[in-house]
């Protein structure tokens, strides 16, 4: 009489399994089966951890577009390159760039703002960021008077946090519900209530809504920027918990930001199918205003074409995780109407650009002209003036507008790089053909939107 099987979780430890949550289903199947010899371990060969990826013993090479012309930018540049040494030392990468306007973010080894990463079958959420689908869409309104474009704008946008009550917001399409509805990773309540809410808004920060004329044709134009909002950050989220879940079973070694998700399980390909619809919901919430504006002004839209530059694109098994680079090669942009669009800074020209792609670009062009220092140390230079000084010195002739009412030292022209050495190093590297230019006229942003917060005003009645 053969003795009856029965093991316990030591005996699958012994074997050399991690436990884990299966352990007890495990260990079930196999004694209500009376598994033993080569029938257990076929059944165990499903619960065997992969091999431990090692991160490269050399950074893989990746292309410099960018050089100091000052000891300001100099420390800003040997930062950028510092960090991508370490972050092109990810198992998963296999090429890389940094951009003219890049700009660090985060300890060493995180992608820079300005930054290009390929990885081969992973999509890495920390170097997509929070801020999913950040983009940018303009809107030609021909012979229109600039300002009234601005004013029925500024009716018709929403800046700061949080979104629209039920009174002010925009209409959500019953298809992009049904997508919502459809994947795991955006169906519940929060994620559903946040992209009816946020819809037609702008958050803060660096995004904007610009009115100008083409240099061109001399037509009014207006371009919204701003990224996906809370759906986007709620998605991240998740995908960072899942990414964290793989690294530690794949890679301990890669620094926690540079964790991803591989691409051939399903949670690869459900964050990826979640991607394309935060980049549907991007694209219409840049619609929704660009209508809204047309039609309070009622006329149609003499043309319009957008473009992402902080997302992750696929061709083949490689993802072109551009962290701020504007995709230059339609290969990226499967509804392509139209060249791609390259703000500066609120006293700058909106650049409209094209171009090839290049061995040095990866198919790539900056997204603007970064920051060579943070917002606090900015603020620093300006000490001895106030908001109010600073704000009539840097817009003289524009029309200027924070949605709080409250100046926003830290997104005036002086906070960001010189706009002529990023176009000067944009055609040293080749990263683009300048084809027109959208002259300033004025501008929306946020603003210091934190200043009169109510628990910053019961502070100072204290």
């Amino acid at each position: 009489m053969s003795k009856e099987i029965n093991i316990t979780g030591k005996t699958l430890i012994d074997l050399g399994f991690k436990s884990g949550k299966w352990f007890p289903e495990a260990i079930d199947h196999i004694n209500t089966n009376q598994l033993e010899g080569k029938a257990m371990h076929a059944y165990l060969a499903q619960f065997k951890s992969p091999p431990i990826i090692d991160l490269h013993k050399e950074a893989v090479s990746f292309a410099i577009n960018i050089k100091a012309e000052n000891e300001l930018e100099e420390t800003n540049v040997k930062s950028v390159v510092a960090s991508m040494n370490t972050l092109m030392k990810t198992p998963t990468l296999v090429n890389g760039a940094i951009m003219p306007d890049a700009c660090p973010t985060g300890p060493n080894g995180t992608i820079p703002v300005g930054g290009v990463a390929v990885a081969k079958n992973a999509i890495h959420p920390g170097m997509h960021s929070a801020d999913i689908c950040c983009s940018v869409m303009l809107t030609d309104f021909g012979k229109m008077n600039p300002k009234k474009v601005l004013d029925a704008a500024h009716q018709n946008t929403h800046f700061g946090p949080g979104g629209r009550d039920r009174n002010t917001q925009y209409r959500f399409p019953e298809e992009l519900l049904k997508d919502f509805e459809g994947n795991y990773m955006l169906n519940n309540e929060k994620m559903i209530q946040a992209a009816r809410s946020h819809l037609g808004t702008q958050g803060d920060g660096n995004h904007f809504l610009f009115v100008g004329k083409s240099k061109k044709t001399g037509n009014t134009m207006m371009i919204t920027h701003h990224g996906s909002r809370g759906p986007g950050a709620n998605l991240y989220t998740k995908g960072m918990k899942i990414a964290e879940r793989f690294r530690k079973e794949l890679s301990p070694e890669t620094l926690k930001q540079n964790a991803w998700i591989p691409f051939d399980t399903e949670e690869g390909q459900i964050y990826w199918e979640a991607l394309q619809i935060i980049r549907k919901w991007t694209k219409l919430n840049h619609e929704v205003i660009h209508n809204a504006t047309l039609e309070a002004l009622q006329i149609k839209a003499q043309d319009r074409f957008w473009n992402e530059h902080n997302f992750v694109f696929k061709d083949k098994d490689l993802f072109y995780h551009a962290k701020g680079a504007t995709p230059l090669d339609p290969k990226f942009m499967p509804d392509i109407t139209g060249p791609r669009l390259i703000p500066l800074n609120m006293s700058e020209p909106v650049l409209i650009v094209n171009g090839e792609t290049t061995a040095n670009n990866l198919g790539f062009a900056p997204h603007g002209a970064g920051r060579n220092m943070s917002r606090t140390q900015h603020r620093r230079t300006k000490e001895g003036s106030t908001n109010e000084e600073v704000f009539h010195e840097e817009t003289q002739g524009l029309d200027i507008r924070f949605f709080s009412n409250e100046i926003d030292v830290t997104e005036l022209p002086s906070a960001y790089k010189n706009a002529e050495t990023v176009r000067n190093q944009m055609d040293e590297f080749g990263l683009g053909n300048v084809i027109d230019e959208v002259m300033p006229y004025g501008c929306i942003m946020a603003g210091d939107w934190q200043k009169n917060v109510p628990w910053r005003r019961k502070r100072r009645r204290k």
